[in-house]
């Protein structure tokens, strides 16, 4: 399946005369794959982290946000792919339109696979259709191994699960998600409610 025709849930949900939201199909993937992470407030405030793999950005919805402990395990409900473009996304979506509220982009970076026991290295979307994925990340605010498991395999993908975990590693810290209020942007510096209003960081 290629980029175009995974991204056909993303298409049907949204109205692009209305939101600001990027339609796809102007970025090719890069040699380094990256990952980003935004956190937005729609009806029900989560963060949203994505995978860049096969052209795609693979996406999670996880509530509580991503930790640096490994002792958290992070619920994260896979949403719809998204394209390359949504990595820089950073906005609100209007009123109406799926997803309706403020993006703001808490967190980007690089990542690469991590290799299993026996020293091999699964391509990532291999990995995820298989229900377990490790992979380091080389970003402004997240560092080091994380692994996103399945635990739950819903009907037709339905009601799927996963968790994302930090891996034990050199760069553990007992560090969680900030709150939503003072999350800043790596991208502009700004607060969701500054995003919002459309305002100047503070200085």
């Amino acid at each position: 399946m290629n980029a175009k025709d995974t991204l056909a849930e993303y298409h049907r949900k949204r109205d692009f005369s209305k939101t600001k939201e990027p339609g796809g199909g102007n970025r090719r993937a890069r040699d380094e794959c990256r990952y980003v992470i935004q956190l937005h407030d729609a009806s029900t405030m989560h963060f949203d982290f994505r995978l860049e793999v096969d052209g795609v950005l693979k996406s999670w919805a996880v509530p509580k946000g991503p930790s640096s402990d490994p002792h958290d395990k992070r619920l994260a409900t896979p949403t719809e792919d998204h394209p390359l473009e949504y990595q820089d996304f950073e906005g609100t979506i209007p009123e109406g339109e799926y997803g309706a509220g403020t993006v703001l982009i808490w967190d980007e970076g690089t990542y690469h696979p991590l290799p299993d026991s026996k020293g091999r290295e699964t391509p990532m979307g291999e990995a995820l259709k298989h229900g377990h994925a490790s992979f380091w990340l080389d970003g402004a605010k997240l560092h080091g191994g994380y692994a996103l498991t399945r635990f739950r395999k819903g009907e037709d993908g339905g009601d799927e699960a996963w968790l994302l975990v930090k891996r034990a590693d050199q760069r553990v810290a007992d560090r969680d998600a900030p709150a939503p209020s003072r999350a800043r942007s790596t991208r502009s510096g700004r607060t969701l409610r500054q995003i919002a209003s459309g305002s100047a960081p503070r200085k």
